[in-house]
């Protein structure tokens, strides 16, 4: 799924239960997030957000309807969605 309709679906805050963990994961890192990795938590940090994302994926290879529904209130916080050009890596 492209990037524009993962983030047109987090936007939303309608399929939060409906997001696969491993587009999530892509969705962050395309925005410049870095990631490492502790055993199944992910955690991606970045250079000037001071949130920390910890994600870690359910049994079935979704994302965790509360853990999207966090990376919806960064996105709108630091308004990523809006210049994505310059989150590029």
């Amino acid at each position: 799924m492209s990037n524009d309709k993962i983030l047109m679906k987090i936007l939303s805050g309608v399929n939060d239960s409906n997001i696969r963990f491993q587009e999530l994961r892509n969705f962050i890192l395309h925005y410049g997030f870095s990631e490492r990795v502790r055993g199944d938590h992910h955690i991606f940090t970045k250079e000037n957000v001071f949130e920390i994302i910890n994600l870690q994926p359910l049994k079935n290879g979704k994302a965790k309807p509360y853990q999207v529904k966090q990376i919806r209130k960064l996105f709108l916080k630091y308004k990523f969605h809006l210049d994505e050009e310059d989150y590029e890596r």
